[in-house]
């Protein structure tokens, strides 16, 4: 695809794509009710919390989108944080944390994320020569050093999708019917930091493009 033409199926989707990334995160919201937060409605039995975090969405794609052509830099990657933990949702939100997080499912504990390191390492993989290797490697180096306080595999997708979307390679997104597969190679992943097994998976069920047709038109 073009830029363009990866803009255009981003946009198309987005509603789906915003919900399939909530319910990862485990945010209890059907198709329906994100699609009318979305639209700015209130939705009965949907929390507070839960819908700032859905309008967070919503503008944290809008900037994504609106900001293709920059870097997808360290300062890129903490502005999409602030965006997703806005509205007083995360803590310091944009901000790297300084305190110890656990994450659910293992025992394994990330370290304190040091600002010239994270830099240095996220310089090492801008240089991956393959678009959609790239990106895949960002998002699943932000979810595994969890920079933030929260919010981190948002973060870490909306990254790896402004270079998927700069790039013309499609989208990244976690079908619900593999998000339990996904969570588990995720976590084998956090444990192992080894990439191979996630990243073949996420090469072959969780990218979603259209093949346009480039060639030009004969007259």
């Amino acid at each position: 695809m073009t830029v363009e033409q990866n803009i255009f199926v981003a946009k198309r989707n987005i509603i789906d794509y915003m919900w399939k990334s909530a319910r990862l995160e485990g945010i209890g919201v059907t198709y329906p009710d994100t699609e009318a937060i979305y639209n700015g409605l209130t939705v009965q039995g949907v929390s507070v919390k839960d819908t700032v975090a859905i309008n967070n969405l919503k503008h944290s794609c809008s900037f994504v989108l609106e900001n293709v052509d920059y870097p997808t830099d360290y300062p890129f990657i903490c502005k999409i944080n602030q965006i997703v933990g806005g509205d007083s949702l995360i803590s310091n939100a944009g901000f790297i944390r300084k305190v110890p997080v656990s994450i659910g499912g293992t025992t394994w504990k990330p370290d304190i994320p040091i600002e010239s390191k994270i830099k240095e390492e996220l310089a090492d993989i801008l240089t991956i020569e393959s678009p959609t290797e790239r990106a895949i490697t960002l998002m699943l180096h932000s979810m595994r050093r969890q920079m933030f306080l929260d919010g981190n595999k948002r973060t870490g997708m909306l990254a790896g999708n402004h270079v998927m979307i700069a790039n013309g390679a499609g989208i990244i997104t976690i079908p619900i019917e593999h998000q339990r597969e996904f969570t588990g190679l995720l976590i084998e992943f956090y444990e192992t930091n080894k990439l191979d097994k996630i990243t073949n998976f996420i090469y072959d069920k969780c990218i979603d493009g259209i093949a346009f047709d480039n060639s030009p038109t004969q007259i």
